[in-house]
């Protein structure tokens, strides 16, 4: 018999039932359930009340503004070809992949994280970082550790400063040249910090986006 049963039989058998005796049972049998009914109300609010972060994985290629001899535009890119680039070597300006269909799994970089002053490269798990914060510095990859030489800014203006000195900007070089493959033929420039200079803005400025 439960205690439910129980009790009522208890009460049904009293020739004149006692009204707090009445009571005090019910009131026993109906704590357990408010309890169950508070807790759940209290988890839901609970997780009602929880705040969702949305993190923004998207991938973009970074390319000049100006497309200057490349149609297809100028994209920050690392040495090698895609799956094969090679994380030990220098970055370098080379014709964007989109064109292709897709942005390139060597030029494609995480667009939240560059909110938050880290140029990641998704695919390969490293971050640019230049080779000190100075004029004619290259930009190397490493793995992330948010150390200074790895924190860049990309400007409403177009221009990507080192956060450690905000004079200097990521600039391609004034001369191309051709790489391998493509149709017509890649092309590729140098990548370094150089001083900011409107006289050269063409090869400084620089925008985000996920498709050419």
């Amino acid at each position: 018999m439960t205690p439910l049963n129980f009790s009522l039989s208890v009460i049904v058998g009293l020739e004149k039932p006692n009204m707090y005796l009445i009571a005090f049972i019910v009131r026993k049998l109906t704590s357990p359930l408010s309890l169950i009914i508070n807790f759940s109300c209290s988890s839901q609010t609970e997780n009602n009340n929880q705040i969702i972060i949305p993190q923004n994985n998207e991938k973009v290629e970074i390319y000049l503004i100006d497309n200057l001899d490349d149609s297809r535009g100028y994209c920050l890119d690392m040495k090698g070809y895609k799956e094969n680039a090679d994380t030990s070597r220098n970055m370098q300006v080379h014709s964007c992949y989109s064109y292709q269909g897709e942005i390139a799994v060597d030029q494609g970089f995480n667009k939240g994280k560059i909110a938050e002053k880290e140029f990641y490269i998704s695919h390969f798990k490293v971050c640019l970082e230049a080779e000190n914060i100075e004029s004619s510095s290259t930009i190397e990859l490493n793995s992330c550790d948010k150390n200074q030489n790895q924190k860049f800014i990309l400007q409403s203006n177009g221009k990507i400063n080192p956060e450690g000195n905000i004079n200097l900007c990521l600039t391609a070089s004034v001369n191309s040249r051709e790489g391998g493959g493509g149709n017509p033929v890649h092309l590729i420039r140098d990548l370094s910090l150089e001083l900011c200079n409107d006289d050269i803005s063409i090869l400084q400025r620089w925008n985000m986006r996920t498709s050419n």
